[in-house]
Parts: C-alpha cells; sequence; structure tokens
C-alpha cells in the first residue's frame, strides 16, 4: 500500500494528497512530528528521508521525497492515461514550466510569507510578498485567457501551484485582483476527488 509521511498544515504534503485523491488511490497516512522548530524530525524520519523534510511517499519499497518528485511519479505510475502528467513533449515541458514556478517563485513568495505569519519562521515578509505576487502576475498571464496551467486539462502542474496560491492570505497575499486565478481556483475545487486542507 501506498504510505504518505505528511503534516495535515503543509501546503506540499497537500499537493500529494490532492493528487492521490484525484487518482481515486488508497493509502495510508503517517503523520511526521517536529522535533523542534518547523523543518525539524526525528532520526527515525531521518534514515527514510536524509532531507528531513516533507512529504515523503513510500511505494512497495521505493521511496520518494519531495512533492514535485512525488506528483510525478505518481501521474506517471498510477494514471493509465497520463492525463496528469503528459507524454507528448510539448505538453509536458509546458508542465515542467509551471513546476519550476511552483519550487521557485511560488515557494519563495507565497509559501514563504505563510510560514512568516502562520508559524513565525523568521524572514523578510515584505519582500515574501513581493516575490509573491510576481508569481500571481505569472500565473494570472496565464489563467486570465485558459483554464489550465497546461493544455485543456488539469495536471500535475495545476496541483502543484494550487495550494499556496489558494492559502495566499494566510501570508498576507491578497488574490482579489486576479480574476483568472480566482476562477482557476473554483475550478480546481469542483474537480471530481476534490479534498480540501485546514485554509482551503
Amino acid at each position: 500500500m501506498l504510505t504518505l509521511y505528511d503534516r495535515e498544515a503543509s501546503g506540499n504534503c497537500y499537493k500529494a494528497r490532492l493528487l492521490l485523491s484525484f487518482l481515486g488511490l488508497t493509502y495510508r497516512r503517517v503523520p511526521v512530528a517536529m522535533a523542534s522548530g518547523l523543518n525539524q524530525v526525528d532520526a527515525e524520519y531521518l534514515k527514510l528521508n536524509p532531507r528531513g523534510q516533507i512529504p515523503t511517499l513510500e511505494d512497495d519499497g521505493l521511496v520518494l521525497w519531495g512533492s514535485t518528485a512525488i506528483l510525478c511519479y505518481l501521474a506517471s505510475r498510477h494514471d493509465p492515461g497520463r492525463r496528469w502528467l503528459p507524454e507528448a513533449p510539448a505538453r509536458m515541458g509546458e508542465v515542467m514550466q509551471w513546476l519550476e514556478l511552483a519550487q521557485n517563485e511560488i515557494l519563495e513568495g507565497l509559501f514563504r510569507a505563510r510560514a512568516i505569519v502562520k508559524f513565525g519562521v523568521s524572514g523578510d515578509l515584505d519582500s515574501a510578498r513581493v516575490v509573491g505576487r510576481r508569481a500571481l502576475d505569472v500565473l494570472e498571464s496565464r489563467l486570465g485567457s485558459e483554464r489550465w496551467l497546461a493544455g485543456d486539462c488539469p495536471s500535475v502542474a495545476d496541483v502543484a501551484c494550487f495550494p499556496y496560491v489558494a492559502l495566499a492570505g494566510e501570508g498576507g497575499v491578497d488574490i482579489a485582483p486576479y480574476a483568472g486565478i480566482a476562477r482557476w481556483i473554483d475550478d480546481i475545487k469542483a474537480l471530481p476527488g476534490f479534498v480540501g486542507m485546514p485554509g482551503i
């Protein structure tokens, strides 16, 4: 059985839970407690994931860590139609460029602003919000005229970018000016299999 090591309030863990639900997969959740501080874990978990971060996925002896790796693996391994991670080179490239945004501007902006405000992590809040709004501008440049981030159906690109955009308000970043993003959030919530998390 698939096993996901995660935390309820983590947007990165939520990405994995969301795709698992969209794919209709049964899995076991193992909460990872913090030893001390936001990113600290115990020694046993470090044996599983030497980075000490969450989430981590186990599937029949395979151990993968990091939300991007997990999303791509699940979509490749457990979605026979390859709807969520297309094989066509152009579409796959489009998906990957949005995964880059998720791991850069969204992470350094929206994720960091939320971590500072909600969890008391140290950092430059004003700078994080500036980067977060830059990420929203890039997303809106696509979603203002297209329904999904890559192609004409949802993909792991949408799953990867969704959580911290939907949680942007928890970091004090207003998404109200972004009509395309607001519509996209509603469209994702309307997908069969959608599950929420605290704040969404």
